[in-house]
């Protein structure tokens, strides 16, 4: 974790996003789960790859969101991303949207909405598609489910959200009080918010969704740890959404950080977060 800090920290001190950006590819997980999967890059109107499991996949499709302050996309997102594939048996499209500061919002949400426009003229049926993302990817899924629902077009079967960034005005004591523990920190997040809104509002549900009506979207299930710093935040959105009777479920790990599941079968509570999300899947698309 401390190396993890030390890496995260050194990437944002870098006065160019594009060097923090070739400073976090420096980082490459020798994994195991992206042994298991085939890549295939996607270079059509929507850019991103196909993650398939060699062992064969479900009849499920993923639409998978990355995380990385939406100023990040790092080659180590590979490891999460298969990892996710694997859990759920998917064949999983992680889709390349535009970054900060070059794009602020909305340009992310545009892309993944033509991402998931893209899925549907393909064939692959509402039904049987998860909207699934990590961290500023948990935002972005939460903001597409939104939009999907205020245009009335197909819902997804289910959402999973590992870690969203639920409000971008970076509410909630655990942003200071998990510093300690967690790799990321609030001025981090501080300056991605700032790239990210530019001249757009805060408090726009699309941005932060803490904010956000969630009556009339599909099932959503959620992850955190409890010494993330987006914890507070985490739990607020879930309060909310239990408020307005929406089928939002959280699941907390005691003494994890941001985006554990990363660590596979190497920690007893990321394996568990992922076998909890194969469950999940099952559950909804039978």
């Amino acid at each position: 974790m401390y190396f993890l800090k030390t890496q995260a920290a050194a990437a944002f001190s870098l006065p160019d996003p594009a060097d923090g950006r070739e400073y976090e590819d420096a980082l490459v997980f020798n994994s195991s789960a992206v042994a298991q999967v085939r890549i295939d890059p996607v270079n059509l109107s929507v850019k991103g790859h196909w993650y398939q499991p060699k062992s064969g996949a479900r009849h499920v499709t993923v639409l998978y969101l990355h995380g990385g302050g939406y100023a990040y996309y790092s080659k180590a997102h590979q490891n999460l991303i298969a990892l996710i594939t694997l859990a759920a048996k998917s064949q999983t499209f992680a889709l390349d949207y535009r970054l900060i500061p070059e794009h602020p919002f909305p340009a992310q949400l545009e892309d993944a909405l033509a991402a998931y426009r893209w899925l549907l003229e393909t064939g692959v049926a509402p039904e049987r598609l998860v909207v699934a993302g990590d961290s500023a990817g948990g935002n972005l899924a939460l903001a597409l489910l939104l939009s999907l629902r205020d245009a009335q077009l197909p819902l997804p079967a289910l959402g999973i959200c590992l870690a969203p960034w639920t409000d971008l005005s970076n509410s909630g004591d655990s942003m200071t009080t998990n510093a300690t523990y967690d790799w990321i920190e609030k001025r981090m997040a501080d300056r991605w918010a700032d790239w990210f809104c530019k001249n757009a509002n805060v408090g726009n549900p699309l941005i932060s969704p803490i904010h956000a009506d969630l009556k009339g979207l599909p099932p959503i299930y959620i992850q955190a740890g409890s010494a993330e710093i987006l914890h507070d935040m985490i739990c607020s959105f879930a309060d909310q959404a239990e408020k307005q009777g929406a089928n939002v479920r959280l699941d907390v790990w005691t003494n994890m950080t941001h985006d554990f599941q990363a660590f596979g079968n190497t920690t007893p509570e990321s394996a568990e977060a992922l076998q909890r999300i194969r469950e999940v899947v099952e559950k909804y698309i039978a």
